[in-house]
Order: C-alpha cells, then structure tokens, then sequence
C-alpha cells in the first residue's frame, strides 16, 4: 500500500472516529437531558442520584477528547446562551420560555412562601432557613439525603419537583417553600403568599456569578471581561441586572407588609438574628433559644458543606458533575475581585441607581 493509501486510510479513520465522537455525545446529552428534567434526578434516593453522577463520570471520560477538541475553538457566548420572555433574559437548559410563561402565570396559594433572589445571592441557603424555621430546627432534609429540589419547587425552572407535586412542609404554618429569581414585575403576587427577598453585594453577586459559570462551563467558560459585559447588561443579565432586580424588590418591601427584604451578609454576620425575622415575618410561635440554635447549626456554611449533596443548585451534566457549587460563602466576596474591575461593576451599579429608591450608598458603601 502506497504512502498516500496510508494517509487516506489514517485520516479517513479519524473522521470516523470524530463522527462517533459527536454522535456519541449528542446520545449523552439526550440521555442527561431526559435523567434531569421534572423529579427524574432530583426524586432519586440519594444512592441513585449517586449512581447517575458515576454514568456520568463515565461517560465524560469517554468523552473527554472531544469535549477538549471542541473547546479549543469554542467558547460559551452568554448572552446567545438564554432566551428572552417579556424582555427578561433567562438561562436555556434549566428553564425555558415555556418554563417563564408556566411560572408567571402560576396563581399563589395561601400559606406559600416564595424565596426571592438575583441568581447567585443565597438562594438554597435561604430555602434552607426556611425550611427549617417551618420544623423549628427538627428538619431531617439532609440526614435523610433528601434533595432540597424535591421539596421546594423552582417556580421558572424545568430541574425540581413541580409545584402541583410539591410538598407542604411544617405542621404550625404548612408551607411551600417556591424558589425564583423572577424580578419584581415577573413574579407572581398575592397578598395570601409571603415573600423573602435577599440581597447581596453587586460585585459580590458578580464573583459568585463568573465561579458558577466557570464551574459549570468549565473549558468552554468565557473570559472574565465578557463575563463583565454580561453582568452589567440591561439586556443579556439573566433575569435582569442586579440594579432593576435590587430596586424592584426594595420597592415591594415598603409597600407591601408580606414582603421581607434581608441582606446576605446580615445572614452572615447574624443568622439566629435574621432566623427570629423569618419565624416572625412567617407568623411562628416564637421559637425558643435551642430550636434557633439547631436551626442556625443546619443552616450554617460547614453543615450544609458537609451535606452538599442535598443541596445541588441544579442537577450534575457531563460538564459539571463534581463541581462544588458552595464554594466560599463569605460576606466580603468582593475582595476577590481585581480593584479595577471590582470599581468598574460598583460603578455601574451606582449609575443605574443613581434615580432610583434602593439606597445602594446605604445599604453597600463604596468599597
């Protein structure tokens, strides 16, 4: 056989190769897709949630030679990544238009209580405080390798048990504890629900931000610059930027009585504080010293480090399987970010904000 039959036959090898490469992921996807939507994954006793992330594992490095050819040329666009419902951006893969229009239309219940945050701002951890404020600090979520997703819904996700099948939790104030990021003018009200709102430092938000999409995106992971842009975006910033989202909420909270308005770094500095606010906001019986404590203990970073996998923020992909989703909790987050970049999305913030109610000088001093 000639050199140039060689040749052919080699590379025509390697095209097969490649092509089995991308079919065989476009399987795996499928196949990730269909494992994760609705109770598929989340409903799993922990030992199956186990097994679906060792397939995973699997099959991630199986496929690891294609996902790095891939990378070299392809980096994740983020605002060609999310869709657009009434002007808001959202995130594709875990919700969807359809999944925008579901929650916005959705009709609240007496005794629901929403927990209300801009993405990457103490979402689960504050599920979590209520939760364990509606079992006064007896909640065996994490003992039982329960997944907080099978318990509280997702209001605009796809990836969480569904709020028809969502259960109620607590005997004194039966509750369903519905997670959203929806601004202020998406949200669904009712003067029968309650809402808790967190807040978080914007470059604080920022940070914890680009270490999700690093974490979930891995090599494909745009740079940090680009990561900016998105951020301090009207437009591209999923579900709208940090000042329109801040200002919405803040506005409710003066208005309307069943709106609670918390810092997270309050959540920080003083837990058993901002836990008697939630018992009271919710209407609880006072709760005593030992059942703060317990909730405080549960609700603390090392504990619910230690249970991280009753509290995956989504479920594992072929990406992200392993990824350590609760990754430093601090109050002062901000500090990581460079001082010129760390001014620059301050002082976008502040521009935005400049008309606006929120009181960001107040509230979050120039640092």
């Amino acid at each position: 056989m000639t050199p140039l039959l060689w040749a052919l036959g080699a590379l025509g090898a390697v095209v097969v190769l490649v092509i089995a490469g991308i079919v065989y992921l476009a399987v795996v996807l499928a196949w990730e897709e269909q494992r994760t939507l609705g109770l598929a994954y989340y409903g799993l006793p922990l030992d199956e949630r186990r097994r679906f992330r060792r397939w995973l594992r699997f099959h991630a490095r199986m496929l690891r030679p294609v996902v790095r050819l891939s990378a070299r040329f392809t980096k994740v666009n983020l605002a060609n990544a999310g869709f657009r419902y009434q002007g808001v951006a959202g995130p594709k893969g875990s919700c969807s238009e359809e999944s925008f229009r579901a929650g916005h239309g959705y009709t609240p219940r007496p005794g629901d209580v929403f927990v209300v945050t801009q993405m990457k701002c103490g979402t689960t951890w504050m599920q979590h405080v209520v939760y364990e404020v509606l079992m006064r600090g007896r909640g065996s979520l994490a003992e039982q390798g329960e997944a907080m997703y099978a318990v509280s819904p997702w209001l605009e996700g796809r990836k969480s048990v569904s709020i028809s099948e969502a259960p109620v939790v607590g005997e004194e104030r039966p509750s369903r504890i519905i997670k959203t990021h929806f601004p202020a003018d998406l949200c669904p009200l009712s003067d029968d629900a309650k809402y808790i709102y967190v807040v978080r430092h914007p470059v604080s938000c920022f940070a914890s931000c680009a270490d999700f999409i690093g974490a979930n995106l891995g090599a494909f992971a745009p740079d940090l610059d680009s990561v900016r842009a998105w951020y301090c975006s009207e437009e591209d910033m999923w579900w709208g930027s940090w000042p329109r989202h801040v200002d919405g909420w803040w506005k409710l909270s003066r208005s309307r009585p069943n709106v609670l308005f918390i810092r997270f770094e309050d959540m920080k500095t003083d837990l058993a504080e901002v836990t008697r606010r939630v018992a009271d906001f919710l209407g609880m019986r006072s709760l005593t010293p030992d059942e703060v404590n317990a909730v405080v203990e549960k609700c603390g970073f090392d504990y619910m480090r230690a249970h991280e996998e009753s509290f995956e923020m989504q479920p594992p992909h072929l990406l992200a399987i392993d990824a350590e989703l609760l990754v430093k909790g601090t109050a002062d987050r901000y500090r990581d970010v460079p001082d010129a970049l760390r001014r620059e999305v301050m002082d976008w913030c502040r521009s935005h904000l400049e008309h606006a109610e929120y009181p960001l000088a107040e509230q979050y001093p120039a640092r």
